[in-house]
């Protein structure tokens, strides 16, 4: 059984937030297996270039629409049960795509991993804030940031092999290496009395509608809506474009510019994360906004590929500045107990949104007028949460009121503890 206890001077994280890290990092590798896969494999069911790009958008789709779904579902019935069965729901689905024998039935088994998705997406994040020390909330977050990254790094070079090998590997290798992650997830966490639910102290939860009124919180849901709309959505999609039909560029140069984003945003995520927790949450993100803006808007204004490959640089340090700062003024919004599936909820959903109409959005823009249009726009979008963010309160707590919380948290796992023993 876990004996961790967090009081204000502790300097290390609590094991289990490794163990969600690890966990992170695995899921990322998965995920970036059969990025390279699965349009490819859609379209050898004999299916145009529309089918076979709306099974990478449906994933997204169900993500977005099961949200609030996932957020009640952590309320309802805890985080850790949460995450469990959202691993295993993606495990069987993405399995079955490896079986699949025709398009409908990919289409099926991939978007039934889009609900699956969420749910452990929801409750690792309220799972991450429940457990983090108040003070090590920003350095939570970016490590838990940088082992998604850095698993998405080497996923697709992984990938890339595996479709050597069949279309189906990929799906079959990430499905069994899912099935592994939620067993050591299962194993490490059973007797943990952090990750436990939370005795039902008749407190109520926080809602949507309750967050929506905290300045920062409103902020929080734009800088990831922005966040999602240039990171996860214009990134891969318009760059690659841009690369071709601008810098005359091949793929490999695509993917480098790719790689020097994610390396600068890796670079950066720690070193926000302390400073968010040493120097307030608001810092960062402002620095970061600014920066995404700055790059952002620079992609689009350059034919010079050197030029090009610094925006990326610039991008890729405000993202890197942003993330773990938001995700903790979230943490300290919703409060130590965590209570709140739909705030996290929301909070998902907001990349999830950018996430599905940035690409759309800056495709659109493009075709119609520039690329240097789509990506004003898309700058235009983290200039709005930068603007909310300035104007948002610091929520890093005092060390009087962590004192509290971490004394609070201290006794719920003692008491936790004691149930667990039967006393």
């Amino acid at each position: 059984m876990s004996d961790t206890v967090t009081t204000p001077e502790q300097t290390k994280l609590p094991r289990e937030i490794y163990v969600l890290v690890g966990a992170s990092f695995l899921i990322a590798i998965g995920y970036g297996l059969i990025g390279p896969a699965l349009p490819n494999f859609a379209a050898s069911f004999d299916v145009g270039v529309t089918a076979a790009s709306f099974v990478v958008s449906a994933f997204a789709l169900v993500r977005l629409a099961f949200a609030p779904a996932s957020g009640r579902l952590v309320t309802r019935f805890g985080e850790r049960p949460t995450y469990l069965w959202g691993l295993s729901i993606v495990a069987v689905g993405t399995i079955a795509c490896a079986f699949a024998t025709d398009y409908w039935q990919l289409l099926l088994f991939r978007s039934a991993s889009g609900v699956g998705s969420t749910m452990f997406t929801v409750s690792a994040i309220g799972l991450l804030i429940r457990i983090s020390p108040v003070h090590l909330r920003g350095r939570a977050s970016g490590l838990w940031g940088t082992s998604f990254l850095l698993g998405g790094i080497a996923g697709p070079v992984l990938g890339s092999g595996l479709v050597a090998v069949s279309l189906r590997a990929p799906f079959l290798a990430y499905g069994l290496a899912l099935v592994l992650t939620t067993v050591l997830v299962w194993w490490q966490l059973r007797h943990s009395a952090l990750a436990s639910r939370q005795a039902d102290d008749g407190s109520p939860a926080m809602t949507f509608r309750q967050a929506l009124r905290h300045p920062t919180y409103r902020a929080a849901l734009m800088s990831n809506l922005a966040n999602g709309w240039v990171v996860l959505g214009v990134r891969m999609s318009l760059m690659p474009l841009f690369v071709t039909a601008v810098l005359a560029k091949d793929e490999s140069f695509t993917g480098f510019a790719l790689a020097v984003f994610a390396g600068a945003n890796a670079a950066v995520l720690l070193l926000a994360g302390r400073y968010a927790d040493r120097r307030g949450r608001k810092p960062p993100a402002v620095a970061g906004l600014a920066l995404l803006v700055v790059g952002t808007v620079g992609l689009g204004l350059t034919d010079d590929p050197w030029i090009f490959l610094t925006a990326s640089l610039v991008a890729g340090v405000g993202s890197g500045a942003l993330n773990p700062s938001q995700n903790a003024a979230v943490a300290d919004v919703l409060g130590a107990k965590a209570r709140g599936g739909s705030v996290l909820a929301g909070f998902q959903m907001a990349a999830d949104v950018g996430a599905v109409v940035g690409p759309l959005a800056a495709g659109a823009i493009a075709e119609r007028w520039s690329y240097g249009a789509a990506f004003a726009v898309t700058g235009a979008v983290a200039a709005v949460a930068l603007v909310l963010w300035s104007v948002a309160s610091e929520t890093l707590p005092t060390r009087r009121e962590t004192e509290d919380t971490e004394h609070t948290a201290q006794d719920v796992a003692t008491d936790n503890c004691c149930e667990s023993r039967g006393g």
